[in-house]
């Protein structure tokens, strides 16, 4: 039975039936493939491939790609061929891959489409004149031939190694009876292999492992029962392709006419957004997963949603990793949830898992605390477990390795071509057996020896996570010298609380020297804790806590260099960051602005409020000088001439200022100016003399908005308050806590008679006009930069976590609009109110209407953090056009309704600017410290 004929015969039965679904979780509909059509795609490429190659030795062919709708046809189409499908992952570093595919003497390679340009740059050194190339639908045959000195010197070495195995097992050419051929197992046989793959290479060299169908298939029959899957079960392809529980994840869903549900590799990374495809969306029913990908949900939202009462998970399997303590599975555990839980264990040198054990019932509703550790529990079908001391003999007590295999479990590593059935492999895993029962204790290179004694750092590990307010922790044994623990907390806990924990249930010689708190557990794409980060932020961590006695403001400047190019990974060439760099456009994200918060509070030894809003929304100047005001509050902060905080007026450009003209039935005409200073100017129109200024307690980057029907008018601040002020009395009116830091402009809804404003801490609050006492408000859980856009029906508004919002008045949420990327620009409606467009980090400008649904969307060629602006083409009366700038200086002209281009003009710097059109003239600021004039009906620029 080969794994293709798994799949051949549930289509036989469910034809028409959903096989797999992709979502691309960007607001379009999923794609489906029912069964038919994933075996006739699979059946057009299996025929492309028997016309194109002509396999000698063994039977293999590489597929690069990304996951996608297609990717379970492809696998398909190479197996029918029949061939073994040799996975190379486009994120994976290149000479990893190149690696593989010289180790595997790879001549046929699918390449996506998409993915050729990156495959091309990334092995151009491979890729000489002989390559030759056809494409088949949205993929590229690579046929490579690789130079003859590296491939004779691969293929004798296989030879000889062939030889000696020939010879260790007393066999000859002409000597292979039927008997001798029954009893081992040739990877060169036609129909033997089925994927090939290779380790992480984490403990040396990677090694190469060639799967016969003869041992994958027990797994996915064996799971088939042991889950209990059916037609109507919805499986999830957690695992990378290079990762072998892919194979069990596909194939078990396949061959059960179940469901395949397939997401882009960055929805993964997203644990809030991948929590609601699959259990909101999609009603995922089957989970396959390793401990460390299941807490990045972290605590709260496994609680809530994964393991919920209502969750749609009946399964959920465990491997890769050592299990958790059965302590922290029941904190994850939901009142009433009835979700199976198993643990299995395996080694890719075994393809895919050995073992399986259920955790009774019983256990997981118990209240008790459970110190007990997990077993490993019973073999899968045909595998073959023994626990062997250190002199190689098996024991049925004690501890003792691992050793896996069974007479149908066997894989080919490296060059071995042909191996005896029943083959056992060392697995490097300690374990203790007790009763009858095994219980793994870590892996070979988890063992240390500290402070004279032997040491499982897995244990400390275990003991760190049961701990109340850990989210989550990693151990690693640095250099071979020191224990530290990586944590991230549920709290911001004091580290001598942590150790005098740890001291409470370790041993002296098990407690870390040191802890490092971090926001989030980095991990492979495998979904295992990645090692060789974790050493990279301990690295990082001790070059700055070595240097963190500061001698003054100017080194104080010089080690926030250094933090901002270590924590970016800008070269060091670099020898300066320029003054105006800006956190998010240098490469930054949400994590690794807090990175930086948490090193620049490690390095001035105290918390700098408001220095995440700093981070996220100003130049590294303005963070330097907003934690100079923290450091030395009584001092003159003037770093350098361009380094003074408090700057007048005049210096204060577009995108720092807004103002607003005041036009009462009054003679005077006033005109309203925020300030970096903290300051709200009034000047009169006329002369431009300071008619009023009034006084914050921070910086005010909010444009004014001015109610028509008493005059009042209303701005944010960074002191976190919004105020309404009457100019003409020259008094506020009133002021109110907002919750946090007021970056965007409020927005006056006057039916019904609200003002909006939207906070820094990820609050949107109504407000009464009138009186200032709050009418409701909303948190969107991540900054709003965004300004809140009204209209007669609702109320919407762009947030950091890339996701579009819409309230009605009443503070309702009617839809929610996702991107690839952070909003920053703000709203704007057309004049009918029946759509809204809004720009994005992910370089493009959206089209919605009022009920969510997506219009068009066009790429620019920047990130566009400037707000849109509807008006008429003056060429076409009916016509409406949106201008829209990106930050790499151009303004982009595109039809409001259908979203083509119309014209493109190029400035000479940066915008952060928004266009405002006035009959056919667009102004716009730039960068370059110039506001621009175009005359969009001659094309001039004045």
């Amino acid at each position: 039975m080969t794994l293709q004929e798994l799949v051949h015969q549930a289509a036989s039965l469910y034809l028409d039936k959903v096989a797999v679904c992709f979502d691309e979780c960007n607001n379009q509909p999923p794609l489906y493939y029912t069964y038919k059509t994933v075996v006739n795609i699979a059946s057009e490429l299996s025929n492309f491939l028997l016309l194109h190659c002509d396999f000698q030795g063994i039977r293999e062919i590489g597929l690069y790609c990304q996951p996608g709708i297609n990717l379970p046809s492809w696998i398909l189409g190479i197996l029918q061929v029949p061939a073994a499908y040799a996975p190379i992952d486009p994120d994976s570093p290149p000479p990893l891959s190149t690696h593989f595919m010289k180790k595997c003497n790879l001549k046929y390679i699918l390449v996506e489409k998409k993915q050729i340009n990156k495959f091309r740059s990334s092995y151009e050194t491979l890729l000489n004149g002989d390559t030759f190339t056809v494409e088949h639908n949205d993929l590229v045959l690579f046929t490579l031939h690789w130079k003859n000195d590296e491939m004779n010197l691969m293929l004798s070495d296989r030879k000889e190694k062939h030889e000696k195995e020939k010879r260790k097992n007393g066999l000859s050419s002409d000597n292979n009876n039927e008997e001798k051929v029954e009893e081992h197992m040739d990877v060169r046989l036609k129909h033997c292999l089925a994927y090939v793959l290779h380790t992480s290479g984490t403990t040396g060299i990677p090694k190469i492992v060639r799967v016969p169908h003869e041992c994958i298939v027990p797994n996915i029959q064996h799971f088939r029962i042991l889950f209990n899957i059916t037609q109507e079960d919805v499986l999830f392809l957690a695992s990378p392709l290079t990762f072998d529980p892919s194979v069990v994840e596909i194939f078990l869903a396949l061959s059960s006419g179940a469901s395949l549900l397939i997401v882009p590799t960055s929805v993964r990374m997203l644990p809030s957004k991948l929590a609601a495809v699959l259990f909101s969306h999609h009603r995922v029913t089957v989970l396959q997963a390793t401990p460390t990908l299941l807490r990045r949900f972290g605590a709260q939202l496994i609680k809530s949603t994964v393991l919920s009462a209502s969750t749609s998970l009946r399964v959920l399997a465990l491997g890769g990793e050592a299990f958790p303590s059965l302590t922290v599975l029941k904190s994850w555990r939901g009142e009433g949830n009835k979700t199976q839980i198993f643990n299995v264990y395996g080694i890719t040198e075994v393809s895919s898992w050995a073992t399986f054990y259920r955790i009774p019932e019983k256990i997981l509703n118990s209240n008790l605390k459970c110190e007990m550790p997990v077993q490993l529990g019973f073999p899968l079908l045909g595998t073959v477990v023994e626990v062997r001391d250190t002199n190689g003999f098996t024991i049925q007590e004690g501890n003792g390795q691992v050793f896996l295999g069974g007479r149908n479990r066997v894989c080919f590593l490296d060059d071995e071509v042909r191996l005896p059935r029943g083959t056992m492999r060392a697995t490097g895993d300690f374990v203790t057996v007790k009763d009858g029962e095994i219980f793994f204790l870590g892996r070979k290179d988890s063992q240390i020896k500290r402070h004279g004694k032997r040491l499982n750092i897995e244990l400390v590990q275990r003991v760190a996570e049961e701990l109340q307010y850990v989210e989550s922790c990693a151990v690693t044994w640095y250099n071979q010298e020191k224990l530290i623990l990586f944590m991230v907390s549920k709290d911001n806990l004091v580290k001598d609380y942590i150790f005098q924990e740890l001291q409470r249930h370790l041993p002296s010689h098990a407690i870390p020297d040191e802890l490092v708190l971090i926001d989030v557990l980095p991990f492979t794409s495998h979904g295992k804790i990645d090692v060789s980060e974790l050493n990279k932020i301990y690295l990082n961590y001790i070059n700055v806590k070595s240097e963190c006695k500061l001698n003054g403001k100017e080194e104080l400047w010089e080690k926030l260099q250094y933090l901002w190019k270590s924590i970016l990974s800008l070269s060091e060439d670099l020898s300066k960051v320029p003054d105006e760099s800006l956190f998010l456009n240098s490469g930054g994200d949400s994590l690794k602005s807090i990175r930086l918060l948490n090193e620049i509070e490690k390095l001035t030894g105290t918390s700098v409020p408001g220095l995440l809003e700093m981070i996220l929304s100003s130049s590294i100047l303005e963070i330097y000088n907003h934690i100079l005001h923290t450091l030395f509050p009584d001092e003159d902060l003037t770093f350098s001439k361009s380094c003074a905080t408090k700057r007048k007026l005049s210096d204060i450009n577009q995108e720092e200022a807004g103002g607003k003209s005041l036009h009462q039935k009054s003679a005077m005409s006033l005109n309203c100016n925020s300030c970096y200073d903290g300051l709200v100017y009034v000047l009169k129109s006329s002369t431009g003399e300071k008619y009023w200024i009034f006084t914050t307690e921070d910086a005010v980057k909010s444009s004014a908005t001015m109610d028509p029907t008493t005059g009042l008018l209303y701005i944010g601040s960074h002191d976190q308050h919004a105020y309404a002020l009457d100019i003409y009395k020259k008094k506020c009116v009133w002021k109110l806590k907002c919750g946090g830091t007021v970056f965007s402009s409020p927005c006056l809804s006057l039916i019904p008679h609200h003002v909006y404003f939207a906070t820094l801490g990820g609050l949107l609050l109504a407000i009464n006009p009138a009186s200032g006492n709050r009418i409701w408000k909303h948190s969107c859980g991540k900054p709003l930069f965004s300004s809140p856009q009204c209209c007669l029906r609702y109320v919407c508004i762009g947030c950091v976590d890339g996701n579009f919002l819409c309230f009605t008045h009443l503070g309702e949420q009617v839809w929610q609009f996702s991107t690839s990327g952070p909003i920053f620009s703000s709203p704007c409606t057309s004049p009918s109110e029946q759509d809204v467009f809004f720009g994005s980090h992910d370089c493009f400008i959206y089209s919605c209407n009022m009920e969510g649904h997506l219009r068009w969307k066009f790429e620019t060629t920047s990130r566009v953090y400037a707000t849109p602006f509807v008006f008429h083409n003056q060429s076409h009366s009916n016509d409406r056009l949106l201008a829209a700038a990106s930050t790499d200086g151009k303004l982009w002209i595109v039809d409001s309704q259908t979203g083509q281009l119309q014209s493109v003009y190029e400035l000479p710097g940066e915008v952060f600017s928004s266009p405002v059109v006035w009959e056919s003239m667009l102004i716009i600021g730039c960068r370059n410290n110039y506001v621009y004039c175009l005359d969009l009906l001659g094309g001039n620029k004045k």
